[in-house]
């Protein structure tokens, strides 16, 4: 049978933070998937080829298409902010996405094991979404069926014209910050919050239009140590494989004075440090 083609997204504008090459040497192993990094750093440049596709671009260029796909005035001053228009990446690149039945959106900040281990043919035939946590959207991974609907569900929401035109970052591909509600398992009618997100977004198409949206553990996060990544595999405790890595807080406590030519097929991430 063939396999459902996805294309992940990763933009990043700045210098390209240390974690790098691991994010893409963890990603080429992924050989059916093709990963798009979006970027303004030159260095990115001798990363490319195979299944990884480097899109030099700037800032400002960013604004510009969106502002034209979106017929919005939007002008991003800072990478941050691109966070809020995730959601939007499908309109925004459909012109690279046509090939592909799926797409997502990912962050450099991860180290991915084997998705099609995690990510499997039911799945994408089963559903419109699909997140890595089971409490609300991962905006560090996250699938989009690659189609008109699901690409312009960001305008489901009531603030979407705000979220793109407004120079704040309101984690509006997540939770709007309500992260701990939706975990607490409340109602999307009962969290309140400055805007519509996403996640509020999902749960009200869930709810009233029959959007198929799939939510598991499929992350680890924080800094339980125990982890080894073999060849293209993320396990924990040499028990259990996972689909990827966040290291949202491990990229706060280690920075390596050296990162190696050549990233190994074997390392290990402690609680503090990454070791080869």
């Amino acid at each position: 049978m063939e396999q459902t083609s996805l294309a992940l997204i990763v933009c990043y504008f700045g210098k390209l933070p240390w974690y790098t090459p691991y994010f893409i040497h963890s990603a080429r192993k992924n050989t059916s998937i093709d990963f798009l990094v979006i970027t303004d750093d030159r260095s990115i440049i001798p990363f490319a080829g195979g299944n990884i596709q480097a899109v030099l671009t700037t800032l400002d260029e960013f604004s510009l298409r969106a502002s034209e796909c979106m017929q919005l005035p939007i002008k991003i001053s800072f990478g941050y902010k691109l966070c809020d228009f995730k959601p939007a990446y499908g309109k925004i690149f459909a012109d690279f996405l046509t090939p592909y039945t799926f797409w997502g959106h990912c962050d450099l900040d991860i180290i991915l094991g084997d998705i099609r281990g995690f990510i499997t043919e039911d799945l994408f035939s089963l559903y419109d979404l699909i997140s890595v946590r089971p409490d609300w959207l991962t905006g560090c991974f996250l699938l989009y069926r690659n189609v008109f609907k699901v690409n312009h569900l960001y305008e489901q929401s009531r603030d979407y014209v705000k979220v793109f035109t407004t120079d704040h970052h309101y984690c509006f591909d997540e939770t709007n910050f309500a992260h701990e509600d939706f975990s607490e398992g409340k109602s999307y009618l009962e969290i309140n919050t400055e805007i519509e997100s996403m996640m509020h977004v999902v749960k009200k198409m869930e709810a009233i239009d029959g959007l198929r949206v799939f939510f598991d553990l499929f992350i680890i996060e924080g800094l339980p140590g125990k982890l080894s990544w073999v060849n293209g595999q993320m396990i924990y405790k040499n028990k259990f494989e996972v689909l990827l890595y966040h290291l949202i807080y491990f990229k706060k406590v280690f920075i390596p004075k050296k990162i190696p030519d050549i990233i190994p097929d074997m390392f290990k991430i402690t609680p503090t440090k990454l070791i080869h």
